[in-house]
């Protein structure tokens, strides 16, 4: 199964120092995203929709996070179907990750691109009202929105250093 995992530059570079990706909760194509997303056939664009909401994941923990630089920060890892459990009761594709991934499983890294302020500051201000957004504050929402018009940007695993 391939899991998304959200996370932050801060907690990236313990992530290299370790070998291993923190456990938690992800995202993944469940049964729930696959029914959500029922016009869809293409697994791409089901990977997609779990990238996208590993992505608003990330905001929230650059909420809880002040200091860590304003950018997403999507781990993707490929584990067994057996090794997580599927919680569509939290939120449509999530799933529990209960062990440390171990590096050697990431398939890629997807990252905001630090270079366009832009961007920076959109992540700024959407992660500042990620919480309110989650509760129904319509101009909250409108500002999360807003972000994801910015694509995370791809990189190979072995690229991780030069991110940090």
């Amino acid at each position: 199964m391939r899991i998304y995992l959200p996370s932050t530059l801060a907690v990236a570079r313990s992530v290299w120092e370790s070998a291993r990706i923190p456990p938690g909760t992800g995202f993944a194509v469940t049964p729930a995203t696959r029914e959500w997303y029922a016009q869809s056939e293409s697994e791409e664009e089901l990977e997609y929709a779990a990238l996208h909401d590993a992505g608003r994941a990330s905001l929230r923990l650059l909420d809880a996070d002040p200091s860590a630089p304003r950018r997403r920060v999507v781990f993707v890892a490929d584990v067994a179907d057996g090794e997580v459990r599927v919680r569509d009761d939290l939120e449509r594709g999530a799933v529990e990750v209960d062990f440390p991934v171990p590096w050697s499983a990431a398939q890629a890294i997807h990252v905001d691109d630090g270079d366009d302020e832009e961007v920076v500051a959109a992540v700024a201000a959407a992660a500042k009202c990620i919480v309110e957004a989650d509760l129904g504050g319509d101009d909250a929402a409108f500002t999360v929105d807003s972000v994801e018009g910015f694509e995370l940007l791809w990189f190979a695993p072995q690229e991780l250093p030069d991110l940090l």
